[in-house]
């Protein structure tokens, strides 16, 4: 398995299960040896893409994973690469 997708369009407006779902994911990908996320905030205003990279930024979680990609391509969409 290469990588795992979360899809946050659902839960855009519940911040408790936004952090939830990031959670789950990073360590699901450290678990299971993942090397990338990618996570999908939407294009919508760019609040949400900015809420992931703020949670992605705390000292705790920074340093469970490598690197981060923002998509050139697609505006909604962050990569989290892992190395193991």
């Amino acid at each position: 398995m290469g990588k795992l997708k979360l899809d946050l369009h659902d839960i855009y407006n519940k911040s408790h299960l936004i952090d939830n779902a990031l959670t789950e994911i990073i360590n699901e990908a450290i678990n299971k040896k993942i090397k990338t996320v990618e996570i999908i905030p939407g294009k919508g205003s760019g609040q949400l893409k900015k809420k992931v990279i703020r949670f992605l930024q705390q000292s705790h979680i920074k340093n469970k994973y490598h690197r981060i990609d923002k998509d050139s391509k697609n505006f909604g969409r962050i990569f989290v690469h892992f190395k193991f």
